[in-house]
Formats: structure tokens, C-alpha cells, sequence
């Protein structure tokens, strides 16, 4: 069974480490220590869940489906403008700062809850996640038997675990760099510039 773990471990590795909107957002949280715990595991479980579904033969259902993709296409499409809108506002204000200072318990809590409603529009508004997690890792594994599903499901899920966790906690390595204002501009405008890319390529699903 290890053949089809591997086999799950290359398949989703290829298709997650890509960078994309959902990537840049961990990084962002990550550098700026915002409950990044809380921000990897809920991608990771989004996973669990989405790839989860694929392997166990859900997958065509939603790509026959055009319906559902252009009504997801067109949700994504406006989260990631604003998204967009917003950083670029941030680039050229130069708004953003590294703050490392401990916040009050009541902050956090509100800011928790921000932070993954953000995380869950980042991952869920984006069609391409579907395409990726339920129909390609799902009809990747579409002719397995029952125990090489759960092989490469695992294979999959693995490789999705460490990349969330590594990007959100290897990002600090970069926290020196990101004290200094002008860096953050340049990131805030890489950080707009993919999600306006994304949100184009959305746009132009539908159309």
C-alpha cells in the first residue's frame, strides 16, 4: 500500500504547493503570528473534508455540475477583488506592520473569528479547490479498490498537513525581513497582484 501513498503524497503535493490565493493568505497570517495554528488546521480539515469526498466518488457530481461551479466562480471572483482591493490599499498607505506585541484575550477571541471566516472564504469561495481536492485527487483515485483509496486519501492528506503547518510556522523565519515598512508594500502589492490574477481567471470561468 505504500506504492499508493506515494501516489497520493505526489499528486496533491503538486497541486497544493502551487502558489494561490489560499497560500498567500497562510503566509500572511503566518508573518504576522495571527492565530496561525487555528488558520493551518482549518485548511488542513477543509482538506480532510473536500479530498475526502473526492476519493470516495463525489467528485463527478460537482464537475458535471456548471451551475454550482459559476455560482461558487462568481462568489470567489468578488471575495478576491476586495481581498485584492484591500492590499493594494495597504501597498500604497503602507498600513501593514509586523506586530509581535501580546494582544488582550477579548481581542483575540474577535480576531479568531475574523481570521477564520477569512480562512474559510480564502479556501471555500474558490472553485479551483474543487477542481483540485474533489475532482482530480478524487478521479485520481477513481479506479482504486477500497484499501488503495484510503492508502493514497492518506498519502494526500499527509502532504497537505506538513504544507499548511510548514508555510504558516516557516514563514516566521522571514519576520527580520517583514520589520521593515517597505517590504511589507512590496508584499501587499505580490499579495493583490494573485488575487486580482485569480479573481480575472474566475471571472472569465463564467464567462
Amino acid at each position: 500500500m505504500l506504492e499508493f501513498v506515494i501516489k497520493g503524497a505526489l499528486v496533491s503535493g503538486s497541486l497544493i504547493v502551487a502558489i494561490g490565493s489560499q497560500n498567500a493568505f497562510v503566509l500572511r497570517q503566518g508573518l504576522l503570528k495571527n492565530n496561525i495554528f487555528y488558520v493551518c488546521l482549518l485548511c488542513f480539515t477543509c482538506d480532510v473534508i473536500l479530498m475526502g469526498i473526492g476519493v470516495l466518488g463525489l467528485g463527478h457530481f460537482i464537475s458535471t455540475s456548471p451551475t454550482l461551479g459559476n455560482v461558487l466562480a462568481i462568489g470567489g471572483a468578488i471575495f478576491l477583488l476586495y481581498y485584492a482591493l484591500t492590499a493594494f490599499i495597504s501597498s500604497y498607505k503602507g498600513t501593514s506592520s509586523l506586530n509581535l506585541t501580546d494582544l488582550s484575550g477579548e481581542v483575540k477571541e474577535k480576531q479568531l473569528i475574523k481570521v477564520l471566516l477569512s480562512t474559510l472564504a480564502v479556501t471555500l469561495l474558490n472553485p479551483q479547490v474543487y477542481f483540485d481536492t474533489v475532482v482530480v485527487v478524487g478521479g485520481v483515485a477513481g479506479t482504486f479498490s477500497y484499501d488503495e483509496k484510503i492508502a493514497f486519501l492518506t498519502g494526500a492528506l499527509l502532504i497537505s498537513f506538513v504544507w499548511f503547518f510548514s508555510l504558516g510556522y516557516g514563514s516566521r523565519i522571514l519576520i527580520p525581513l517583514f520589520k521593515k515598512p517597505h517590504t511589507w508594500r512590496i508584499f501587499d502589492f505580490i499579495i493583490g497582484c494573485i488575487m486580482l490574477f485569480i479573481a480575472i481567471s474566475l471571472i472569465q470561468y463564467v464567462i
